[in-house]
């Protein structure tokens, strides 16, 4: 991979909903002690006007007017192969905030491995992701770049909050689940439509995931310790006081790949995941019941997908817009990821009788689209620039806990308002 390029990072579809706020990022991060000066970045887009606008944005908001003359800005079209290959070439790594994923993000995966360039991208599309894997794993390798997929809110979060986890307990973890609890403050909270959008096509495509998963052909993880026990699809959760219901995330499937490869590279043991989000009260089940169940019905159908587009906000109660959050929702809301684990202590052996140790961590952040999510994916890029002898002497297309296990991620993670904690010390 060529090391001497004209930048070490490009952020592609800088003037996106997510992109802007990505670029106000990198912006802030350019300017603190560790790359200060020295960091060489570039927006692109299909639009020069709508480019210098988002450097501005961030020049004004920031109070950074040096912006606009430092950094680059590429002319670039997901549909046109050669100006993505263009930009593969002058860069060390690509920044990818062009979504639909499962629509647009081959051609910047194949562009960047082609070109020996490393890819990072925040999709929660386990299609998309485990699709790349099995497309472009083995030439990633032999081109010696990494493409890591799933570096925002989805799911940083809970890969590496398993691995915290895992690293906080004297011993070893065998099972964990993690409940996922969204704040909002007084102004309320929303989700721009493109992760809508995702939603719906990824409902839509399930069986292609299955197709793609048998092409793979990994066998099961081998299950250590005691079975997890999944709760049922709606439950009340007695350590929350709280309705809970599975998480419909990428959570389980980016973790279960970091698993499989601490498993299968490393000989760690692996460790049973299950994801959840607290919903509330029983009015917000019944609520949640009935939009769940129309959704479902009416994806199935061309002409239903169609009308869900369309009208997210009413479908989804308010949660989805066209608009996306304000300034001061993304103010006022929040997150926090708790996680309950269970494992053998130091000499107890995982295959011979019950677990005998629990652990309860915490990874909080501020709002989860649009500021945790450029705050994971921009550290990630910190990581890969900075940590480069802690990475896997491989290429690959990785998940990121398998990427960055022995990185100083989740120190970086720390410092910059993603907090990784122990609630409760490993206990007997």
């Amino acid at each position: 991979m060529a090391t001497e390029r004209p930048f070490q990072l490009v952020v592609f579809g800088a003037s996106g909903f997510t992109g802007q706020y990505v670029v106000q990022e990198v912006a802030r991060v350019a300017a603190e002690d560790e790359l200060r000066g020295s960091l060489r970045w570039a927006v692109a887009g299909r639009s020069r006007e709508k480019l210098q606008e988002a450097v501005e944005k961030a020049a004004t908001k920031l109070g950074k007017a040096e912006l606009k003359s430092e950094v680059g800005i590429i002319l670039c079209d997901v549909s046109d192969s050669s100006s993505l290959v263009s930009m593969a070439k002058q860069t060390n790594i690509v920044l990818n905030c062009v979504g639909p994923y499962r629509f647009f993000g081959e051609p910047v995966v194949k562009a960047c491995v082609e070109n020996g360039t490393n890819c990072i991208d925040i999709s929660g599309e386990p299609q998309f992701l485990e699709g790349m894997y099995l497309h472009y794993n083995s030439k990633a390798e032999e081109k010696g770049v990494y493409i890591v997929g799933s570096c925002g809110f989805d799911s940083i979060p809970a890969d590496m909050g398993v691995l915290f986890t895992k690293n906080s307990l004297k011993g070893t973890l065998t099972a964990l689940e993690s409940f996922l609890t969204v704040k909002s403050g007084p102004e309320g909270a929303c989700i721009h439509d493109g992760t809508w959008k995702s939603a719906v096509y990824g409902l839509a495509d399930k069986d292609k995931l299955k197709t793609i998963r048998k092409q793979i052909g990994h066998k099961p993880l081998p299950v250590f310790g005691k079975k997890l026990k999944r709760r049922g699809t709606v439950f009340y959760s007695n350590e929350f006081k709280k309705y809970s219901i599975p998480f419909m995330g990428s959570d389980v499937s980016v973790v279960k790949r970091t698993q499989r490869y601490l498993h299968s590279q490393l000989q760690e043991t692996p460790v049973q995941y299950a994801a959840y989000t607290t919903v509330g009260g029983l009015s917000s089940v019944i609520k949640l019941m009935f939009a769940g169940l129309l959704f479902l019905m009416l994806v199935k159908f061309n002409f239903g997908r169609k009308i869900l587009l369309k009208y997210p906000e009413f479908f989804s109660g308010g949660h989805f817009t066209k608009d996306g959050p304000t300034e001061k929702q993304m103010e006022g809301a929040s997150f926090e990821m708790t996680f309950l684990g269970e494992g053998y202590s130091t000499g107890q052996n995982p295959q011979e009788g019950k677990p005998d140790v629990k652990i309860c961590t915490q990874v909080k952040g501020p709002e989860a689209g649009y500021v945790a999510t450029p705050i994971a994916m921009v550290q990630a890029a910190v990581a890969l620039l900075k940590d480069k002898n802690s990475l896997p002497k491989k290429g690959g297309v990785y998940s990121p806990g398998a990427v960055f296990y022995n990185t100083k991620l989740v120190e970086r993670l720390n410092k910059h308002g993603i907090e990784f904690s122990v609630i409760s010390k490993p206990e007997v």
